[in-house]
């Protein structure tokens, strides 16, 4: 078995190809079915933002990466090797370690920005709903949970991180300047576009609208914010009210198209549109981006605002990276040994039932045979002293001969009791 990570992010493939391999919750868990039946892996989690689509998976034989490779194509209907050039694949120690950078937020966009973490949770949580994690991916994430909260607790790292969110704001204030006379339509009302309507706010926004699918849901978020909410098929009613549009559902297809935004447009006499869609896959038609009066950006053009917070995190950083191969490499020594370990317990319990199974076959021929109950349990009892400790008694003997006193001190440490559980007490 292989620990095997393959993937795309914002470093490796734009905006048009990360969306080509977006999951949604449902489509993961149906991928996850389908690896399972192909017989490729053991344990999957799939993880998947608008800055990345990974898989974390245990395969059934070193030789299957090259197969995962091409389901994905299939899965997605791609043509062969049409993600070759964007795609990277890290293989045990090397996945460890990556996976511990994306979770403590040193692969993301905004440098130590913890979102990630709780988004690797919820990967990880539907992973246990379609019964795709466990001994091995289990150990591994409740190492990596460990391992983050010492980089969280021991380094700055998430110190006043700049989110996508508020690089998202940041930029329509570069754009409009003061924005207290300006009105918002935000669609979606997940945790970002939380994050944006409170930077909104901060910040002063004239009007703010929430367009969610589920109304409940961003009714609630308008009332704390001081907006109002719509649902998202009255858009069209309400885009021309709009100066800045920033979107954030997890629609797999784009909400906003080009004939409603010409339409609100007119609407507005070509008073200019600002536009962020932070969405993977998108939520704006790029060819919105062409009409005159409108300036639409996406997630990657964030990048240059982000890389400005990134200098005072990068000694934090560093203190991260060293705690992360600290915590790898133990890892993968427990796992390697645990591997290890595995055919030698195995091995030991087959031969301890041979034993049993020899000895009680002998004891209940006796009872057939008429001998006294009491002597076949005493004979029975010392056969399997007998024969349990015979091989350790022995190979001790040798060691003590030879002077091995790793060999005897290992022995103390299997063998010897130090409590009364192995006395039995009547009473």
């Amino acid at each position: 078995m292989k620990l095997c990570t393959l993937g795309v992010n914002h470093e490796t493939a734009p905006v048009d190809i990360r969306e080509t391999v977006s999951f949604s919750a449902e489509s993961a868990s149906l991928a996850i079915e389908e690896l399972k039946s192909l017989s490729l892996i053991s344990e999957c989690i799939i993880l998947s933002t608008c800055n990345r689509t990974e898989i974390y998976c245990i395969l059934r034989e070193k030789e299957l990466e090259e197969k995962v490779h091409n389901w994905l194509h299939e899965f997605f209907k791609l043509e062969p090797n049409a993600l070759t050039p964007y795609l990277y694949v890290h293989n045990d120690l090397d996945a460890v370690k990556h996976i511990m950078r994306v979770a403590s937020g040193l692969n993301s966009l905004v440098l130590g920005e913890p979102q990630i973490f709780g988004q690797i949770k919820d990967a990880y949580n539907a992973a246990h709903k379609s019964s795709s994690i466990h001994q091995i991916l289990e150990n591994l994430f409740q190492h990596i949970f460990k391992t983050v909260k010492q980089v969280r607790t021991d380094t700055a790292i998430g110190n006043s991180p700049i989110s996508v969110a508020f690089s998202a704001v940041s930029l329509s204030k570069q754009f409009f300047g003061d924005l207290s006379k300006q009105t918002a339509l935000l669609l979606g009302a997940g945790e970002t576009i939380e994050l944006v309507a409170r930077h909104l706010k901060e910040s002063n926004i004239g009007n703010l609208i929430i367009a969610n699918r589920t109304f409940e849901r961003g009714h609630k978020l308008a009332e704390q914010v001081g907006g109002y909410a719509i649902q998202l098929d009255e858009i069209d009613k309400h885009l021309h009210e709009a100066d800045i549009v920033i979107g954030s559902t997890g629609s797999p297809t784009a909400i906003l198209k080009q004939p409603t935004v010409k339409s609100a447009l007119k609407k507005r006499k070509n008073s200019p549109m600002f536009m962020i869609d932070i969405a993977v896959p998108r939520d704006i038609e790029p060819s919105i981006g062409e009409l005159n009066n409108v300036y639409l950006y996406t997630v990657d053009d964030l990048q240059e605002i982000i890389e400005t917070s990134k200098q005072s995190r990068q000694s934090a950083a560093l203190e991260a990276e060293e705690i992360i191969d600290l915590q790898a490499q133990a890892f993968i020594t427990q796992m390697e040994a645990t591997q290890q370990i595995k055919p030698v317990i195995q091995a030991y319990r087959q031969q301890s039932m041979q034993i049993k199974e020899a000895a009680l076959d002998y004891a209940l021929h006796q009872l057939d045979q008429g001998v006294n109950s009491e002597e076949i349990i005493k004979r029975l009892a010392n056969q399997l002293t007998n024969r349990l400790i015979h091989t350790p008694t022995k190979q001790l003997n040798l060691a003590g001969i030879h002077g091995d006193t790793a060999m005897i001190e290992a022995a103390e440490t299997l063998l010897i009791c130090e409590d009364d559980d192995s006395k039995t007490s009547h009473s």
